[in-house]
């Protein structure tokens, strides 16, 4: 059928496609602008879609390195919050910068992180598993951590914002697990490269949306701009390589894919549930995150196939 040829094709060219897409937010703010209002919709779906191709037999069946699970999540959703609350702090960063490198390094681990792990050859399996450990504990880890601990005033209550991340990661969990259900493995299966476009399809449409007003303030305040796309980059690079260096004596392939890890979050979430009250400066560096989140594909395969290579 043509639409599964045409949801075949995005999945091939998903990277391409992704990196793409945040460009064209940023370059058409007509079209960034009409899609905003489908950011907080897009990530509840894209969650489903993502958690739809995960079979929980399989995952607790692949479950047998859980203090290494507990070790890498424990590192992704405290250990790298503290620390970047750290850098912030040294290098004076105390306004919505600040706040949004330590929430981008408070939330859970990208959902694609185990697509992209698989794509360069390293460790899918650890990936995986931490990936859905840390997106399900991220809705209690975060809130204390963003608002207690940091002391960061994001217009929301510790229980609110729980309570937010809770809908937006249990929702989706709940719809996978029905739609499994109904469905069934075989049919699931038989349309699982469907799903992978599907993923892709959503994840344009989230990245057109979730760029807008950035043109606007790219224009306004270049300089802002630039240098929150650039602590974006830093951060993700930044926890990439420390993590990478910390466990490298563990394993290359181990030691990479957790770096992937640490690297790459699902900021998305923060952008589905903090308020509109919140500070937009701080919303504003959750949109710039995606650029390196986006763009990692490009920029990290190289990388990766030498030092595997080597």
């Amino acid at each position: 059928m043509a639409l599964h040829r045409l949801l075949d094709w995005f999945a091939r060219h998903g990277t391409a496609l992704l990196a793409a897409s945040i460009l064209a937010g940023i370059a058409c703010a007509p079209l960034a602008a009409a899609t905003r209002g489908v950011v907080s919709p897009a990530v509840a779906l894209l969650m489903t879609l993502v958690l739809l191709r995960i079979d929980p037999a399989q995952i607790l069946a692949w479950v047998r390195r859980p203090w290494l699970v507990a070790g890498l999540s424990a590192w992704v959703l405290l250990a790298c919050p503290v620390i970047a609350f750290g850098v912030t702090r040294v290098a004076g960063l105390d306004g919505p910068l600040g706040a949004g490198l330590v929430l981008m390094a408070a939330s859970c681990a990208a959902t694609t992180a185990p697509a992209f792990a698989r794509l360069n050859g390293l460790d899918a399996e650890i990936s995986l598993l931490v990936a859905l450990v840390t997106t399900a504990l991220v809705p209690f880890t975060a809130p204390p951590l963003a608002l207690g601990l940091l002391g960061f005033d994001l217009a929301i209550s510790v229980g609110g914002l729980m309570l937010r991340l809770l809908l937006v990661v249990g929702l989706p969990a709940l719809a996978a697990l029905l739609l499994r259900r109904l469905l069934g493995p075989a049919r699931l299966e038989a349309a699982g490269r469907s799903v992978d476009g599907l993923v892709v399809v959503v994840l344009v449409v989230f990245a057109f949306g979730v760029m807008d007003g950035v043109q606007a303030r790219l224009v306004a305040e270049p300089l802002w701009v630039l240098g929150g796309m650039a602590l974006a980059l830093a951060g993700n690079l930044g926890l990439n390589a420390l993590t990478v260096l910390l466990l490298r004596p563990a394993g290359l392939r181990l030691a990479l894919a957790a770096g992937l890890l640490a690297g790459n979050r699902n900021q998305a979430l923060f952008l589905a549930v903090l308020p509109a009250a919140a500070d937009p400066g701080v919303l504003l560096f959750f949109a710039l995150g995606q650029v390196p989140m986006f763009l990692s594909p490009f920029l990290l395969r190289p990388v990766y196939g030498r030092l595997m290579q080597g």
